[in-house]
């Protein structure tokens, strides 16, 4: 399991979920709006804290400053527990610092790190997940009102989320088993948090000196699977959002395919069997939080799925692909 979470960290780093979202012609439901307006207060407004990411494994502490202003959109994202990582944002541009490695990841930036949280369309949730007000509660020293999520299906896990009362930005976002009593999976907070004109800007600004450290740009195109011969089943009510080539190195191709139902989404990964991807091997499923892994062999290809979504999920789109060579 270590290896392929140190793996799938790298994979976080690249902004494996940068994600697009379409929006349909009908009136916007309640939980709709609602969701788009925590989303636009993430990208909006000005705002800084602590943030602590807590699961079964154990509990993580960031740093984090957003700020809006004639620059565009900036971000500092820092990692203070473990090996020291950075995140900085310039617009639609994030750098990913490795100071262990002395090693920059540049790719696209994401739209759904928190307290952004949409990974896609949301205009079909409610088809898919009951939608409930709870109580106000205090987050990070601000009052917020808590909504809860809970899956219609066995697709999806569930989610609580605070929002904070007057500007409506994400404080707290928990994921929930499916149990008739659920649990806890994993829980994203603030600990303490500014908004508004007191966030200082100069925190912005990282203490790493990283201009002579080796830079390691994203090599993306788009491709399309279906048309290569991969047959891959979508659970009700995920989409596909993404699907790429990532060109690793020079010599190795990996596609990926990110599907996401709006909330939850899933990551999977197609590379040939080759003296590199020898070293994988076929896992029926791991786990680290509310996020599972899957890999298995389809012929001389190898498929990795991953996502914040139930072991069986992941299952089920294994054990239903099939690769059929196309024909010239």
């Amino acid at each position: 399991m270590t290896r392929w979470l140190k793996n799938l960290g790298w994979l976080m780093c690249m902004g494996w979920m940068g994600l697009s979202s379409a929006q349909a012609e009908t009136a916007p439901s309640e939980l709709t709006m609602l969701l788009q307006q925590v989303q636009q207060a993430a990208r909006q407004l000005d705002y800084s804290g602590m943030l602590s990411y807590s699961n079964e494994a154990g509990v993580q502490s960031m740093r984090l400053i957003h700020v809006v202003d004639g620059k565009g959109e900036r971000e500092r994202l820092e990692v203070l527990d473990g090996a020291a990582r950075e995140f900085i944002r310039a617009n639609d541009i994030t750098h990913c610092l490795l100071p262990d490695q002395q090693v920059v990841i540049q790719e696209k930036a994401r739209d759904d790190r928190f307290p952004a949280f949409l990974t896609g369309d949301v205009t079909q949730l409610d088809q898919y997940y009951d939608f409930e007000i709870g109580p106000v509660q205090r987050v990070g020293g601000r009052q917020c009102q808590q909504y809860s999520l809970m899956p219609k299906d066995n697709w999806r896990y569930g989610y609580t989320m605070c929002v904070d009362q007057s500007q409506h930005l994400l404080l707290k976002l928990q994921t929930l088993s499916r149990h008739a009593e659920p649990k806890v999976l994993n829980q994203v907070a603030f600990a303490n948090v500014v908004i508004g004109k007191e966030v200082d800007v100069s925190a912005l600004k990282t203490a790493w000196k990283y201009n002579e450290w080796k830079v390691i740009a994203a090599n993306l195109e788009q491709t399309n699977l279906a048309a290569q011969g991969w047959r891959i089943p979508y659970p009700i009510g995920f989409q596909p959002v993404t699907e790429i080539n990532r060109f690793i190195r020079t010599e190795r191709q990996v596609a990926q395919l990110v599907l996401s139902d709006g909330l939850a989404s899933i990551s999977i990964f197609i590379e040939p069997v080759d003296d590199y991807s020898q070293r994988l091997k076929a896992d029926p499923g791991s786990k680290k939080g509310s996020i599972h892994l899957y890999r298995k062999r389809i012929g001389d290809f190898w498929l990795t799925a991953t996502g914040e979504v139930p072991l069986e999920t992941l299952h089920y789109l294994g054990n239903n692909t099939e690769f059929v060579p196309v024909t010239k």
